[in-house]
C-alpha cells in the first residue's frame, strides 16, 4: 500500500517549520550575537547585488549607446534622405525585443512591472518570489525594455534584483524564515545605492518604504549592504554622481515661500501621476489590445516615434534633468516635454514589462519644477541662477508626494546631486509636498500597486504560511503603556518573546509594553501588516475592537 503523499507532504512541511521555529528562538536568545551575524551577511549581500546591478546597468548602458548611435548615425538621416531601410532593421530589432520581452513576462510574471510591490510583498510574507527565475530575467528583460527607449527606470530592477540575491543567499544557507526578510529588506537597500552611487537612500529607503521598522536587526545589515554594493558599482562606473548639476546656490531665505508654492503643487500633481500610473490599465484593456505582446509592441511602437518627434522623454531621463538645469528651455517646450513624458511612462509601465517609475517620476518633478521657474523668472519673482534649484527642488517634491517618503527623496536627491548646501529646501519641500498629498487622501503608489496585485493574483499559500513578525512599540502608539492581554487578538497568532532594551522578556500577559519595546509575534504571514501597524499607529477604538 502506497503512502498519502499529502500527509507525507504535511508532514515535512511541520517538520521544516518546527526546525525553523527552534533557530529563530535561539536567534532571539542570542541577539547579539544574531545581529553581529546579520551584519557580516548584509557584506555578503552587498557583494551579490552590486555584482548583479553591475551587470544590469553594463547592459542597459549599451543597449541605450546602441539606441542612440543607430538613431543619430543612420535612422534619422536614412529617413531624411528618403533610405528607409535602417527604420525597417531598427523595427525588425524592436519585433524581436518585443517577443523577447513577451516570453519572458510569461516565464517569469513576478519579474514584471517595478519590482518594488513584489519585494514590499515578500516583506509582509504575502508573496513570494522565485529568485533564480526573477534574477535573470530582470536583468535582461530591463536591459532590453529600457535599452529600446521605454520610459521606464533602472532602480526598481535594481531594487528586486538586489532583494533576490539577498533571497537566494539566504535559501543556500538554510536562514529562517524571519532572517530572510531582514536580508531581502538589505537587499533592497543595496539594489537602491547600486542602481544611483546613493548608499544612504538606499538604506533609508529600506527602512522608510519598505521594513518600516529601525530596529538595529534592520539596520545593520541593510547600511553594509548598501555601503558595500556602492562601493562594488564604483569600482566598475566611478564615483560620478547620477547628475551633473552645476552652479547650484543656495536659496535665500526670502525665496522659500516659492519653494512652498512649488512643493503644494507637485502635491496636487503626485496624486494625479498615481491617478494615471493606476488607471492605465484601462487604457490597455481595449479591445484591441489581445495580448500581452500587443501592449508591449504598442510601447514599443511608440518609442519608435517618439525617437523622431521627441527623442528626450525616451530611456530613464537623467540626461534630460541636466539639460533641464543647464540650458534655457522655452516655457512651451518644457511643457511639450512635461506632458509627453508623463504620458510615455504611463504607456511604457502599463505594458507590464520590466522597468520602474522611480527615475521618470524624478524627471517629471524636474519638468514640473523647471516650468513653474521659467513663470517665476517671468514674473520677474527669481532670477535664472536659480532655475537648477527648481529642478531638484521638483524632484523631491513629486517623489514625497507619489511614493510617501521624505527622508528617502530628500537623501536620493541630495547624493543624485553630490550638493549638501540645499538641504534645507529640499526638506522643506518634502515635507510640504507630503503634507498636501495626505491632506487630499492619496495613498503611496507602492501600496497602492501591492494592494492591487494581490487582488487580482492572491498567493493563498504564501499567506497561510506561518511567520514570525518583529513588531516595534512607537511612542504614542495604542500598545504603549499597555500590557501584553491588551494586544488584538488575531487568528493564528501568539506572542513569543518580548524584547526591551536588547534583554529577552518573559511574554507574560501582564507585561506592560512601553515605547522602545519589540514584540516578536507568530503569526500567519496575512495578519503581519495588521500586526506591525498596531505598533506604531493610533488607531481608532472601533478599529481596534473590529480586528
Amino acid at each position: 500500500m502506497q503512502p498519502d503523499s499529502s500527509k507525507t507532504d504535511k508532514s515535512s512541511s511541520s517538520t521544516a517549520f518546527n526546525r525553523q521555529l527552534l533557530q529563530t528562538y535561539i536567534a532571539l536568545d542570542n541577539w547579539h550575537k544574531f545581529r553581529l551575524r546579520l551584519f557580516v551577511e548584509g557584506i555578503f549581500v552587498g557583494i551579490l547585488g552590486g555584482l548583479a546591478i553591475s551587470l544590469f546597468r553594463f547592459l542597459l548602458g549599451e543597449a541605450e549607446k546602441y539606441r542612440i548611435f543607430l538613431y543619430n548615425t543612420y535612422i534619422i538621416p536614412g529617413f531624411s534622405a528618403g533610405d528607409f531601410k535602417p527604420l525597417l532593421f531598427w523595427l525588425a530589432i524592436l519585433a524581436i525585443a518585443g517577443l523577447a520581452l513577451y516570453g519572458m513576462g510569461r516565464y517569469a510574471p513576478e519579474a514584471g512591472g517595478s519590482g518594488i510591490p513584489q519585494v514590499k510583498g515578500v516583506i509582509l510574507g504575502v508573496m513570494r518570489m522565485r529568485w533564480i527565475r526573477i534574477l535573470w530575467v530582470k536583468i535582461l528583460a530591463g536591459a532590453v525594455g529600457i535599452g529600446a527607449g521605454l520610459s521606464l527606470g533602472r532602480e526598481g530592477p535594481s531594487i528586486q534584483i538586489g532583494a533576490v540575491a539577498a533571497q537566494g543567499m539566504s535559501r543556500l544557507l538554510g536562514r529562517t524564515r524571519m532572517e530572510e526578510r531582514y536580508l531581502i529588506t538589505s537587499g533592497a537597500s543595496a539594489g537602491l545605492a547600486a542602481a544611483f552611487n546613493a548608499p544612504l537612500a538606499g538604506m533609508m529607503f529600506a527602512l522608510e518604504e519598505l521594513h518600516r521598522n529601525f530596529s538595529g536587526a534592520v539596520l545593520l545589515p541593510t547600511m553594509t549592504s548598501a555601503i558595500t554594493a556602492t562601493i562594488v558599482t564604483r569600482f566598475f562606473f566611478g564615483t560620478n554622481t547620477s547628475f551633473t548639476i552645476t552652479h547650484l546656490v543656495p536659496v535665500p531665505a526670502n525665496h522659500l515661500g516659492y519653494v512652498v508654492i512649488l512643493a503644494i503643487t507637485s502635491g496636487f500633481a503626485g496624486i494625479f501621476f498615481n491617478w494615471g500610473l493606476l488607471n492605465i490599465s484601462k487604457f490597455y484593456n481595449l479591445p484591441i489590445f489581445r495580448n500581452n505582446f500587443m501592449k508591449i509592441a504598442f510601447a514599443l511602437l511608440s518609442a519608435c516615434f517618439l525617437g523622431f518627434t521627441l527623442p528626450d522623454v525616451l530611456g530613464g531621463g537623467n540626461f534630460l534633468v541636466d539639460k533641464l538645469a543647464e540650458y534655457p528651455y522655452t516655457l512651451s517646450m518644457i511643457l511639450l516635454l512635461f506632458v509627453g513624458k508623463y504620458i510615455f511612462t504611463l504607456i511604457s509601465y502599463g505594458c507590464g514589462v520590466s522597468g520602474g517609475f522611480f527615475l521618470p517620476l524624478l524627471v517629471i518633478g524636474a519638468l514640473l519644477g523647471a516650468a513653474e521657474g521659467r513663470v517665476m523668472v517671468m514674473m520677474g519673482l527669481i532670477t535664472d541662477i536659480y532655475i537648477p534649484n527648481i529642478v531638484i527642488i521638483g524632484m523631491v517634491s513629486l517623489f514625497a508626494a507619489s511614493v510617501r517618503s521624505p527622508i528617502t527623496g530628500t537623501l536620493l536627491i541630495l547624493e543624485m546631486t553630490g550638493d549638501f548646501g540645499h538641504l534645507m529646501s529640499l526638506a522643506l519641500a518634502s515635507a510640504v509636498a507630503y503634507i498636501v498629498a495626505e491632506l487630499l487622501h492619496g495613498e503611496p503608489i507602492y501600496d497602492s500597486l501591492l494592494k492591487r496585485s494581490l487582488a487580482s493574483h492572491p498567493d493563498k499559500k504564501a499567506e497561510e504560511q506561518r511567520t514570525i513578525v518583529e513588531v516595534p512599540i512607537a511612542s504614542g502608539s495604542i500598545l504603549e503603556n499597555k500590557p501584553l492581554s491588551r494586544v488584538p487578538h488575531l487568528k493564528q497568532t501568539v506572542v513569543v518573546n518580548v524584547k526591551r532594551e536588547g534583554q529577552n522578556m518573559i511574554p507574560d500577559p501582564e507585561t506592560v509594553l512601553k515605547a522602545g519595546d519589540f514584540i516578536y509575534i507568530l503569526t500567519a504571514a496575512k495578519n503581519a501588516e495588521r500586526l506591525q501597524k498596531l505598533g506604531e499607529e493610533q488607531l481608532p477604538k472601533d478599529h481596534i475592537r473590529k480586528i
